[in-house]
């Protein structure tokens, strides 16, 4: 018989190779019984412990296969649901090319806000660390990482107190690129369209447009920075009666729900309201619009995720790190070209 593996421990135990895993290290999960089990099994067929250097950067070569569970809050769901999917799927493949499971669990509304239970494929034991997508309730982050010892990795949001280790866009220079391809067309009236508290994400983006304002030594209206959805997240706006000759908007939704409102008071785009969105994300029903956007690169955004997930798993005492991930414009027709 050849080199032992996890994967042969696991079937000749009839568990999974996390198991196994977390047995023979001692980790927690694993009950008296089942762990001197899978030890004797080990003993008995001759598997020999990878040294902890090779372990950490070759854990394929052995058949390991570590499971790494997704959460994603139920709000980011209930509505427009093929974004946070997209992102999902990106992940997916990343973990696979990693030699890596996913499990997903949607975050129920009542288990964030009110009961703040804890996710059923964190008590099954089912997982080695856990990839939050989108920002969710700080209460229940607190939660988790009070009572759990697994890595937790944030994407798409970012907290210095409770979610240091994390992956995002680049939201902040992302959006003053746009605002700031906004004035080079000569175009100096401009007005934001975001809930500025309702996620970090869209602040961002706020502070990025506010830094290209400031630098042109423009003032921007009250009436032009515009909520756009309530406290559930649901989205919708009105315009203002007196509108700027710009918006830059938070994402692509807002982004195609402003050119519907604008078409509807007569206005034509971008030939007298430019708009410019936000992740390049064609929602239902706004396909045909082609919107001047910024690009998130998701691929980078979901591999960096589960690199550094695996590398928490692999050291636990591995500080958590923010890393930004640059994107770049895509230009298409909502906004007017260039007077040369």
């Amino acid at each position: 018989m050849g080199k032992v593996r996890l994967i042969d421990i696991a079937e000749e135990t009839g568990v999974s190779t996390v198991t196994v895993h977390n047995a023979l290290a001692g980790n927690k999960g694993v009950s008296s019984d089942l762990r001197m089990r899978i030890v004797e099994t080990a003993q008995r067929l001759g598997y020999e412990p990878v040294s902890s250097g090779r372990q950490k950067d070759k854990a394929e070569d052995m058949g390991e296969f570590h499971k790494i569970g997704v959460l994603i809050a139920e709000n980011y769901l209930a509505q427009y649901s093929t974004y946070y999917w997209k992102v999902y799927q990106e992940l997916s493949l990343a973990a696979t090319e990693k030699r890596c499971y996913t499990t997903i669990e949607v975050l129920k509304k009542e288990m964030e806000k009110k009961t703040f239970e804890l996710p059923q494929i964190v008590m099954n034991n089912s997982i080695e660390g856990l990839v939050i997508i989108g920002e969710i309730d700080k209460r229940y982050i607190r939660k988790l990482r009070l009572e759990l010892e697994m890595p937790i990795v944030f994407l798409d949001f970012y907290d210095n107190e409770i979610a240091k280790d994390a992956v995002i866009a680049d939201n902040f220079y992302g959006t003053y690129q746009m605002t700031e391809l906004l004035f080079e067309r000569g175009i100096r009236e401009i007005g934001f369209i975001g809930s500025i508290y309702a996620t970090s994400s869209i602040m961002d983006r706020y502070c990025g447009f506010q830094k290209s304002m400031l630098e042109h030594r423009q003032t921007v209206p009250k009436e032009w920075v515009i909520e756009d959805r309530d406290a559930l997240g649901q989205v919708g706006f009105e315009l203002p009666n007196c509108l700027p000759k710009a918006f830059v908007c938070n994402c692509d939704l807002v982004a195609g729900i402003t050119v519907e409102k604008l078409k509807e008071r007569g206005y034509r785009v971008p030939e007298d309201i430019s708009v410019t969105g936000f992740d390049n994300f064609l929602y239902p029903g706004y396909a045909d619009m082609k919107i001047t956007t910024y690009e998130l690169n998701t691929k980078a955004m979901t591999k960096v995720a589960v690199d550094k997930v695996l590398k928490r798993i692999r050291n636990p005492k591995r500080a958590g790190t923010l890393e930004v991930v640059s994107g770049h414009i895509v230009w298409k027709n909502s906004v007017k070209p260039k007077i040369t």
